[in-house]
């Protein structure tokens, strides 16, 4: 978050579904997520590396991954006049789509798209400023539009002021 924005909290927050949930208490609930390494016939070594070690590549798990992912921003504060306002601007992502249409997962895509269209809205010269600059400071209006053109579905939700 740039220095410019007054705000008071910023908080980050990342959701999981409640099978990924299970999975990360059960490892916990057997000392697997443990970094301090243990004697295994001679060797020492972390649980959670072995967890690690275990896993498949997640690069080979996309098209066999199904639903969807949502990142989104909720903002809260005070709008014009004093009153109460709140915005939640968020886009989902469908797994099967973001592999067939750009062979991607959609955690990914959605990771990716972002860079790539504030690189294009500054190559034509939509976006401009000197110094250090975050999406923050730009319209997000031309962004958006981009980010629809991509095939990304988003929507925004705001309480009335």
């Amino acid at each position: 978050m740039p220095r410019w924005v007054d705000a008071q909290r910023v908080t980050f927050k990342y959701g999981l579904g409640e099978e990924f949930i299970g999975v990360l208490r059960t490892l916990h609930k057997l000392g697997l997520d443990r970094t301090d390494p243990v004697a295994v016939r001679g060797a020492r070594v972390a649980p959670r590396d072995v967890v690690a070690a275990c896993l498949p590549d997640p690069a080979t798990l996309g098209d066999r991954m199904r639903g969807r992912t949502c990142a989104g921003t909720w903002v809260t504060g005070t709008g014009q006049g004093g009153r109460p306002r709140e915005t939640y601007l968020y886009h989902v992502v469908d797994n099967e789509w973001s592999m067939r249409e750009y062979g991607s997962q959609a955690v990914v895509w959605q990771t990716a798209v972002n860079p790539v269209i504030a690189l294009e809205l500054l190559d034509a010269g939509t976006w401009t400023g000197a110094g250090v600059l975050g999406p923050e400071a730009f319209d997000a209006v031309p962004f958006l539009d981009l980010l629809t053109e991509y095939g990304s579905p988003w929507a925004m939700r705001e309480t009335p002021t």
